[in-house]
């Protein structure tokens, strides 16, 4: 990365940061946006002040959003998920005089809430955004550690000793029955429905927000991402590059490459964050990596049911949809019938939500329409 050495006496944290979009090989429009934030001082530019700095005690903020909707009501989702978080942490959590993990744990939790309700209720006083939505993984450094708030299947990994590991659940029907035992990840990959997702920001009055988080060590890399990266270049080549890439900007453009290179049939967006800086310990054997659910989740919104959803796209890969909340699809089955299900083939199992979710959208075909 770019700029001179910068010096933390106090034990500081140093952040190397630079993000990417790009609106890849058949998409018209780049419904995809990204945020970085310098939360103390509200620098957003990514400019040597920014891709270069040293964590204050408000911290930095990283988001992706994958927007949904059709025509420009995407674009119009995610730039007001990324504007209404980062307008919310400023008055609550930068405003306060507050800064300790549980409080910034908690402005994450209501930005992403109100960014919710904002969107919904735009898309409700105007038919022609009805059903546009976004994801939303926001990821805030606060001392030593990251806290994401996380709706919909964007993905933030770290990179530690050249391996990439997902940090982010994704809320999606794929993940739900890999949770569940019923198929594998190498099927889930394969599957025509992985891009459906069990909520987003804007569809729906209600959302879970999940806030998880991961101590980082000298070293580790964050890699925020929307779909179009990660469903085109696997972990371990998202490791690879960032990796053998020291300059982020060029590795930002690599991995962007990479993805078009394989069919780029969605936009693509990537935020790559280094982190260095005497605060830090090396990372060790014993470290945990992965999803860790931050404090009690209690709290959270349950998520009102959801109608399927299907979003616009050039090819199936390209689209996107949002069925029923978590009590659907397996949760609505008794405890009998789901021990009759898990003693059928995987496959027959993942036949039968689809013609699920195909007899739901033939019925609500007229709601799922787009446009006029």
């Amino acid at each position: 990365m770019s700029g001179p050495p910068l010096r933390s006496p106090d034990g500081s944290v140093i952040v190397d940061v630079f993000a990417r979009t790009d609106v890849g090989r058949t998409r018209e429009h780049n419904e995809d946006a990204f945020l970085v934030a310098e939360l103390a001082t509200g620098n957003t530019s990514l400019d040597d002040r920014l891709e270069h700095h040293v964590a204050t005690d408000h911290g930095t903020l990283f988001m992706v959003a994958d927007g949904m909707g059709g025509a420009a009501a995407g674009e119009i989702a995610s730039a007001m998920a990324v504007e209404t978080v980062l307008e919310e942490l400023r008055s609550r959590w930068v405003a306060g005089d507050r800064t300790d993990p549980e409080s910034f744990a908690a402005a994450l939790k209501v930005a992403t809430d109100v960014a919710n309700a904002r969107i919904h209720r735009m898309a409700a006083e105007q038919p022609e955004y009805r059903g546009m939505g976004t994801t939303a993984t926001i990821a805030g450094l606060l001392g030593d550690t990251l806290y994401v708030a996380q709706v919909g299947d964007s993905r933030a990994y770290l990179v530690r000793d050249g391996k990439a590991r997902q940090i982010t659940k994704d809320q999606s029907l794929m993940q739900r029955l890999i949770d569940a035992g019923e198929i594998t990840e190498e099927e889930a990959e394969h599957s025509e429905r992985r891009n459906i997702i069990l909520q987003a920001l804007g569809p729906e009055p209600s959302i879970r927000t999940e806030i998880t988080h991961q101590q980082v060590r000298k070293g580790d890399t964050l890699v925020l991402c929307s779909d179009g990266l990660s469903g085109l270049v696997r972990p371990d080549e998202i490791a690879r590059i960032v990796t053998e890439e020291r300059d982020l900007k060029i590795a930002c453009k690599r991995l962007i490459d990479r993805a078009n290179h394989n069919g780029g049939p969605d936009n693509i967006t990537v935020v790559i964050a280094r982190f260095d800086g005497d605060a830090l310990s090396s990372a060790a054997a014993g470290d945990a990596v992965g999803h860790q659910v931050f404090g009690s989740q209690g709290d959270v919104t349950p998520t009102i049911p959801m109608e399927p959803f299907r979003g616009q796209g050039a090819t199936p890969a390209a689209n996107r949809g949002i069925i029923s909340g978590e009590r659907t699809a397996i949760a609505r089955m008794t405890t009998a019938e789901m021990a009759t299900v898990r003693k059928q083939r995987r496959t027959m199992v993942v036949l039968l939500i689809i013609a699920a979710l195909a007899a739901a959208a033939w019925v609500f075909r007229d709601r799922l329409t787009f446009g006029p």
